[in-house]
C-alpha cells in the first residue's frame, strides 16, 4: 500500500475524475422575466414578508424576555399564556374562467396551467408565503434554493409546484429520473408519495418510491425504465451507487432537480456527510451541476445551512425565508416534584415538596387540570403491581400522566417524551387511566423500535378525524410525516434543543388555529445534604431558557466543520464498488478536493488510506488502483453497509405471528420476565439468541425496556441564557404555580450560593465549578483540569473537582488562563476509548484523535471563558 499523498499526475477514474460540472440553465445574472422577482446578489435572502420592527404588544414582550407585569399578559383558555406573532399568507389567483380570487399573485401566474387548475380543484385560495416566494427561483432551474419555513407552511408544495410546472411544460426527452427527492424517513416518503401523486396524476409525471420496504420487482421495473420523480432515502441512494453503479449515468441523465427534505436533520451528522457526498456524486453522474432545493423548518444559521446544501458554493444559494410561523402560541410550563412512589403526599411539611401541581388550589388557578385524584371519583387506579412489574412509577410521573389524561382526552395531540423507555412508561400509565375510568383508550405509542405496522397504525389513528387519538412519541413524529394538525403538543422533560422544540411546536396550530405547547418538568424534592446542582432546579431553568430562545427565533447553528472520517471511509468503499476500483488521486479529488470532505487534505487522506489498508478494508494493485480488501468486501456486501451510522444488533419482538418491533441485544431479557412494549404489557415466553427473537404474550405487569443512546448536546447559548434567567426578576407568564415556586427556589439557591460572584463552590472536601457554558466547553474544561492532575467529573450544571479546595481550583484555572490550554491531542489522551462512529475501529490513534476532538472539544471558546472568568 503506498503511503505517499495522492499524486495529481495519476490517471483519473472515469466518473470521479470528471471536472466540477457547470450549472445547468441560464445564468442567474440574466435579466429576470416580467413578474419574476430578481435574485439580487448571489446570497440574497427572499423574506416573503419583511419582519416587523415595531414594538410588540405586552404579551409578546413578556415571552420575548422583556420585563412586564404578569397581569398585562393575556391568559388564554386552559391556563395557557398567549403570545401572538405577526404573519400572513400571500393570496393567489385562479385560472381564467373560474371564480375571482381575493387578490393577484405573480407567482401563481408563473405556474403551469394544469398546476393552477389542480390548485383550484383542491380548494386553494392562497399560496402560502414560502410558496409565493419560491416559485420564481425554483422555476428558473439555474440555481440552488434554500426554503426555510415553519412546519406546516407548505414547504413541499413550495418546491414541487414550480418543479412540476417546469417538468409539465418541458418533459425531458432522454431516459432517467427527472427529479430526485431525498428524505430522512421512509414514512415521510410514503406520505409525500400520496401527496405528490395526486398533484402529478394529471401532469403525466410518474412518482415512484425507492426504499427498504419497496418490493424488489418494483425497483427492477424502475431501474429498467427510470423516469419521473423518485422519492428515496440516503441509504437507498447509496445502494443505487453500490449495486447499480454502471447505470448511475443513465439514472441521472435527465435529472433537473434534487430536493432535500428536513435539511436541518442532516446538518452536522455522519448521515449528513454521507448525503452531501451522494449529492456530489449524483452531479458527477449527471455530468452537470443539478440544482438543489433544500427544505427545512428550523434553521439557526442560514449561511451555514446554504453551505451544507452546496459545499463551497453556499454564498450562491438563493434563500427563501418565510415569516409565516407567527400565529398565536399558547404556552404552559407545569412543575412537579419527584418523590418516592410509596410516599404519602400529605406527610410532607415542606411546601416545596407539596402536592404535585402545587395542589388543588393551583390546579383551579391554572384552569388546566381537575383537582388531584378527581378523574374518577378520586379512586387510585394503580394497584400493587404498579407501572414496573412490582415497581411503581414515581409520584411525579404518575401525576404527569394523570394530567395528560385529564387534559388531552377527546382530541388529537402529540406528547413528546425524551426517550423510548419514557414513551412506553407513559403509554402504559395512560392506558391504565383509561381502563380505570372505563373509557376507550386513545393513547398510542410511536418510536423507532416499534414495527412498521404499529407506527403506521398510530399515524393512521392521528389522521382519522372520526375518533380522538394522542400519540406518545420520540422525535419520530417531529419531522414532516403528514398526520394532520393536532390540537396541542406536550413535552415531558427539558426539550432536547431549541430547533427540536420549534419543530415539535410546529405540529400544533396549523392554519388559523393557535399553536399550543404544554411542558412538564420534574425536579427532586428537597433532602438533607442536597446537591447544589439539584437546588438550582436546572431542568426547569433550561426549559425556560429554551422557550425564551425559541420565541426570539434563535436556533442552534450547525456544529463547526468536522472531518467525518468514518463516513469518508464508507464513501471510499462505495466509490470503489461503483466503479470497480479507483485511484487514490481520483478518490481524493472526488470526495475531498472537489467534494464535501474539504476538511481532509492530501496528507490526512493518505493516512486514512494506510489505516484502511492495515484494517484490510482496501488493497492496492500494482498499477495503483484501489480495490476492496478481504474485510472491506465483506462489509460492502452486507445490507448494513448503506447506512453511515452504526446499526445496533437487535432482537425481534413478536407476539405469536405479529411483529411488535425490536430491542437492543445488549439489554438482556430473561424468559418469564415482564415487559412494557408497544404500549402494552407482556410476559417474555422465549428468547432465541441464535434467531435473535423474543416471543411474548399479554400479561398484567411489565417494565419499560432500556434503550441505548446518548442525550442531546446542550448548546453554549442555552447555558448562557440559563444564567440570565437566574439573575433576572422576570417570571414568565406561562409558568404554573408549582413551576413558579421551583423557579423561586432555583433563583434563591443561585443567590445563596453566590454563583453570581464566583463560579467556585466548596462542597465538603471537593469543589463544584459552575461555568454555565455549553457541553463542549464543559468537556474541554474537564480534560484540561485532568491534564493538571485534577480529578474532574461532570455533575449536572457543574464540574466536581474531587479533593480540591476552591483556592486550589482557582489556582489551576488561573494557570490555564495564563499558560493556555494543552493541545487537543494532549487533552484527548485522557479519553481511553475515542471510538464513536461506525468505522472508527479502522482508524489509527492520530486520526481517531482528530475525529474525536473536533466533535467534542472547543478550545477557543474555553480559553475565552477562562480569560474572562479567571483573569491573570
Amino acid at each position: 500500500m503506498e503511503s505517499s499523498p495522492p499524486s495529481a499526475s495519476e490517471p483519473p477514474a472515469p466518473d470521479p475524475a470528471a471536472p466540477e460540472p457547470p450549472a445547468t440553465g441560464t445564468s442567474s445574472a440574466g435579466t429576470p422575466s416580467a413578474g419574476t422577482p430578481s435574485a439580487g446578489t448571489p446570497s440574497a435572502e427572499r423574506p416573503a414578508v419583511e419582519p416587523s420592527v415595531s414594538e410588540p404588544p405586552a404579551s409578546e414582550a413578556a415571552s420575548a424576555g422583556r420585563p412586564v407585569a404578569e397581569s398585562s399578559v393575556r391568559e388564554a383558555p386552559g391556563g395557557l399564556a398567549g403570545v401572538r406573532r405577526a404573519g400572513a399568507a400571500a393570496p393567489v389567483t385562479v385560472p381564467a374562467g373560474l371564480p375571482a380570487p381575493r387578490a393577484e399573485s405573480a407567482a401563481f401566474e408563473l405556474l403551469h396551467p394544469r398546476v393552477r387548475r389542480w390548485l383550484w380543484e383542491q380548494g386553494w385560495r392562497e399560496l402560502r408565503q414560502a410558496q409565493e416566494a419560491a416559485v420564481a427561483p425554483v422555476l428558473a432551474g439555474d440555481r440552488d434554493v434554500l426554503i426555510a419555513a415553519a412546519t406546516a407552511t407548505g414547504k413541499t408544495e413550495a418546491a414541487f409546484l414550480p418543479i412540476c410546472s417546469s417538468l409539465a411544460a418541458d418533459p425531458p426527452s432522454v431516459p432517467g429520473f427527472w427529479a430526485v427527492y431525498v428524505s430522512p424517513l421512509k414514512a415521510l416518503i410514503n406520505d409525500q408519495h400520496g401527496r405528490l401523486d395526486a398533484l402529478c396524476e394529471n401532469l403525466e409525471i410518474p412518482v415512484a418510491r425507492w426504499h427498504g420496504d419497496v418490493a424488489a420487482a418494483t425497483k427492477g421495473r424502475l431501474a429498467a425504465r427510470p423516469r419521473g420523480i423518485l422519492l428515496i432515502t440516503p441509504e437507498s441512494l447509496e445502494a443505487l451507487f453500490v449495486l447499480r453503479g454502471p447505470r448511475m449515468g443513465l439514472f441521472a441523465g435527465a435529472l433537473r432537480y434534487v430536493v432535500v427534505d428536513e435539511l436541518h436533520s442532516f446538518i452536522g451528522t455522519e448521515r449528513g456527510a454521507q448525503l452531501r457526498s451522494l449529492l456530489h456524486r449524483l452531479d458527477l453522474a449527471a455530468r452537470r451541476r443539478v440544482p438543489r432545493i433544500g427544505l427545512s423548518a428550523t434553521l439557526g444559521d442560514l449561511g451555514a445551512a446554504a453551505e451544507f446544501l452546496r459545499p463551497g458554493g453556499g454564498d450562491r444559494v438563493e434563500r427563501v425565508v418565510s415569516t409565516a410561523d407567527g400565529q398565536e402560541v399558547r404556552l404552559q410550563l407545569r412543575g412537579y416534584v419527584s418523590r418516592d412512589p410509596r410516599e404519602n403526599p400529605g406527610d410532607s411539611a415542606d411546601p416545596a415538596a407539596g402536592p404535585p401541581c402545587a395542589g388543588p388550589e393551583a390546579a383551579a388557578e391554572d384552569g388546566d387540570a381537575a383537582p388531584y385524584g378527581g378523574h374518577g371519583g378520586g379512586a387510585e387506579p394503580y394497584g400493587e403491581a404498579g407501572a414496573g412489574g412490582g415497581e411503581e412509577a414515581s409520584r411525579d410521573v404518575r401525576d404527569i400522566a394523570r394530567h395528560l389524561f385529564q387534559t388531552l382526552r377527546g382530541g388529537h395531540h402529540l406528547v413528546f417524551a425524551n426517550s423510548r423507555s419514557a414513551v412506553e412508561q407513559y403509554t402504559d400509565l395512560l392506558t391504565r387511566e383509561s381502563e380505570a375510568a372505563r373509557v376507550p383508550n386513545e393513547f398510542v405509542p410511536h418510536h423507532g423500535n416499534l414495527s412498521k405496522d404499529i407506527r403506521e397504525h398510530t399515524e393512521a389513528r392521528l389522521k382519522d378525524r372520526s375518533l380522538p387519538a394522542t400519540a406518545i412519541c420520540t422525535s419520530t413524529l417531529e419531522m414532516g410525516i403528514d398526520i394532520g394538525s393536532v390540537s396541542s403538543v406536550a413535552q415531558i422533560g427539558a426539550p432536547p434543543g431549541v430547533a427540536a422544540l420549534r419543530q415539535r411546536l410546529g405540529r400544533s396550530g396549523r392554519r388559523d388555529a393557535p399553536a399550543v405547547l404544554r411542558l412538564y418538568v420534574s425536579e427532586p424534592a428537597p433532602y438533607g445534604g442536597m446537591n447544589p446542582a439539584d437546588e438550582l432546579r436546572d431542568q426547569l431553568v433550561q426549559t425556560i431558557a429554551t422557550v425564551d430562545l425559541l420565541l426570539e427565533r434563535w436556533y442552534e447553528p450547525p456544529p463547526p466543520g468536522m472531518p467525518h472520517l468514518s463516513t469518508l471511509t464508507q464513501q471510499v468503499l462505495s466509490l470503489i464498488a461503483q466503479h470497480g476500483g479507483v485511484t487514490p488521486a481520483a478518490a481524493h479529488r472526488t470526495l475531498c478536493a472537489q467534494g464535501p470532505f474539504r476538511e481532509v487534505g492530501p496528507d490526512t487522506f493518505a493516512a486514512l488510506l494506510r489505516d484502511l489498508a492495515a484494517a484490510r478494508l482496501i488493497r492496492q494493485e500494482p498499477d495503483g488502483l484501489l480495490l476492496h480488501g478481504e474485510v472491506g468486501e465483506r462489509i460492502v456486501n452486507h445490507h448494513t453497509f448503506y447506512a453511515a451510522f452504526a446499526t445496533p444488533v437487535e432482537y425481534r419482538v413478536t407476539a405469536g405471528s405479529r411483529a411488535l418491533g425490536t430491542l437492543p441485544v445488549d439489554q438482556p431479557v430473561a424468559e418469564g420476565s415482564l415487559l412494557l412494549f408497544a404500549g402494552r404489557r407482556w410476559r417474555v415466553l422465549t428468547v432465541d439468541p441464535e434467531a435473535r427473537l423474543i416471543d411474548v404474550a399479554p400479561a398484567s405487569g411489565g417494565r419499560p425496556p432500556t434503550f441505548t443512546g446518548a442525550g442531546p448536546e446542550v448548546h453554549d447559548r442555552v447555558r448562557v441564557r440559563m444564567r440570565e434567567v437566574y439573575e433576572s426578576p422576570r417570571v414568565p407568564a406561562y409558568l404554573d404555580a408549582a413551576a413558579r415556586l421551583l423557579l423561586d427556589q432555583g433563583r434563591a439557591a443561585y443567590r445563596r450560593l453566590g454563583l453570581g460572584e464566583t463560579p467556585l463552590l466548596p462542597y465538603g472536601k471537593d469543589t463544584l465549578l459552575f461555568p454555565f457554558r455549553g457541553d463542549r466547553i464543559m468537556t474541554t474544561l474537564t480534560l484540561a483540569l485532568a491534564a493538571r492532575g485534577v480529578d474532574a467529573a461532570r455533575q449536572g450544571l457543574s464540574l466536581l473537582l474531587a479533593g480540591t479546595s476552591p483556592e486550589q481550583a482557582k489556582d489551576h484555572l488561573t494557570s490555564l488562563a495564563e499558560e493556555g490550554l494543552p493541545s487537543s491531542a494532549d487533552l484527548a489522551r485522557h479519553i481511553p476509548d475515542k471510538r464513536h462512529d461506525k468505522y472508527d475501529f479502522a482508524l489509527s490513534v492520530p486520526l481517531l484523535t482528530l475525529s474525536w476532538t473536533t466533535r467534542h472539544l472547543d478550545l477557543p471558546a474555553t480559553e475565552s471563558f477562562l480569560a474572562t472568568t479567571f483573569p491573570t
